[in-house]
């Protein structure tokens, strides 16, 4: 019993707010109509029975009343009253109306009946015989003693009425008249007057409870919406906390592989220091060590020719120092549109090289950070330097857009390609660390035909 009060708990639980109330206030609102349209048509039953019977009553009163004795001398009828009685009651608009009449004394004895055998028999006096001896006139609708088969056997609807009798000078009830008065018309008038009333309650409370649910679908509707809301909101804040930590542990492996990098950049410049100007440099000094500079005159022509050769190796190193540095320092690019980024990315490989770059831009590209403008020019530079050096400078091209709201530069050769687990040098695994750590992606395609280099930035368009 318990698990199923639980499952039925759940289950309701699970419904909407519209149809909770549905439900709820229906069944509510239901017995509140059963309620109170039961109490309005008892009212109104009550009501028009008490108000018919007063007014037959009077009518009957009004008949009746100059027949009858003074009944507190006479505690009997004479001959003459009870035929008076009988002719008045027989006939006559009034004789048609009612179908059972008795006169009652306050002991309970019968003074006058249309049935003959009743006159001077003597009975308990019921609640209502009382009440209309208090002076109040009652009435009931179909409703029949233990005693009263005769009435209960006619098959017609009655009205019952107990009218007191007063007597005229001091008010004071000194008997009550019983009568039936057949309430065919009564009963089809007081049917459609409850239908009415019922049909009233029932549209009011139909009327309110469709008021209401019009009000509560709708505020049930914009909880949904607002719950739907909120739903995506957790949900897309979910989302980027998750982005949030993933890229805060990209960015840290990104930073312990910088911190590696940069030795490995160091120890490259050192290098290539060591190996290229150094060594110039160094022959550069052992030349001027040679007996044609530490002997006399005689050496003249071969002294000039040696140090035309020195110059010419001071020359190599220098060009090589600056093509290190060329390397290293960039150029003023803060300010520069991403396109001009691009042209003075690629005019500067073709003038130290003296090979061609296909360029196609669009023709325009939206404002990008200085992160992402040094990004790009390092990616340029590092990819068409590896085209030139790898690729055999075959086809070199540089293609920049917008696809899918993000900025995307492109480097590709004609080159025969290479395996990127095993080739990719430390410049591109360098430009990948700089462009993951900034939001970007960097992917390297390369086979047969050639290698495609590809970055991809998150940046706002702009008009």
């Amino acid at each position: 019993m318990k698990r199923i009060l639980q499952n039925l708990a759940r289950r309701w639980s699970e419904l909407s707010l519209a149809l909770q109330f549905l439900v709820a206030g229906g069944f509510g609102l239901l017995a509140v109509m059963l309620v109170v349209g039961s109490w309005v048509t008892s009212q109104i039953r009550d009501g028009v029975i008490r108000n018919s019977a007063a007014t037959t009553a009077l009518y009957v009163d009004s008949v009746i009343a100059p027949l009858l004795p003074d009944l507190r001398k006479n505690e009997q009828l004479s001959e003459s009253v009870k035929q008076a009685l009988d002719e008045t009651l027989g006939q006559g608009a009034l004789g048609k109306r009612l179908v059972s009449f008795k006169l009652w004394r306050r002991d309970g004895t019968v003074l006058y009946a249309k049935e003959a055998d009743l006159i001077g028999r003597r009975f308990g006096l019921t609640a209502n015989l009382r009440s209309a001896f208090q002076g109040n006139v009652t009435a009931q609708l179909d409703t029949f003693d233990e005693d009263e088969d005769k009435e209960r056997a006619l098959g017609e609807p009655l009205l019952e009425i107990y009218n007191p009798v007063r007597e005229p000078w001091s008010g004071e009830v000194v008997a009550v008249t019983e009568f039936f008065e057949v309430a065919t018309d009564f009963k089809a008038t007081l049917a459609s007057a409850l239908l009415s009333s019922w049909l009233v309650v029932a549209g009011t409370t139909l009327a309110a409870f469709l008021l209401l649910s019009g009000l509560v679908l709708r505020a049930s509707r914009t909880i949904d919406d607002q719950r739907g809301a909120l739903r995506r909101q957790v949900s897309e804040l979910q989302g980027l906390v998750t982005q949030n930590s993933a890229l805060r542990q990209r960015v840290q492996r990104a930073s312990r592989r910088a911190t590696a990098l940069n030795e490995r950049y160091l120890r490259r410049i050192g290098a290539d220091l060591h190996d290229g100007p150094a060594q110039l440099v160094a022959l550069a000094a052992l030349r001027m060590d040679s007996p044609v500079f530490s002997g006399d005159g005689q050496w003249g022509e071969s002294r000039t020719t040696e140090v035309a050769m020195i110059r010419k190796t001071l020359e190599d190193a220098m060009r090589e120092i600056r093509g290190i540095c060329t390397g290293l320092v960039l150029p003023q690019i803060e300010a520069a549109a991403a396109t001009d980024i691009l042209r003075l990315a690629v005019d500067e490989h073709e003038r130290r090289t003296g090979t061609s770059v296909a360029l196609t831009l669009p023709r325009q590209l939206p404002e990008t950070g200085p992160s992402e403008k040094i990004s790009i020019y390092r990616f340029v530079q590092e990819g068409l330097n590896n085209a030139y050096r790898h690729g055999r400078a075959k086809d070199q091209a540089v293609r920049a857009g917008m696809k899918n709201g993000r900025l995307f530069v492109e480097v590709s050769d004609g080159g025969p390609g290479f395996d990127p687990a095993r080739v990719e040098g430390l410049g591109l695994a360098g430009l990948r660390e700089r462009v993951e750590s900034i939001g970007g992606q960097f992917e390297t395609l390369t086979g047969a035909q050639g290698t495609r280099l590809v970055i991809r930035l998150s940046v706002e368009e702009q008009a």
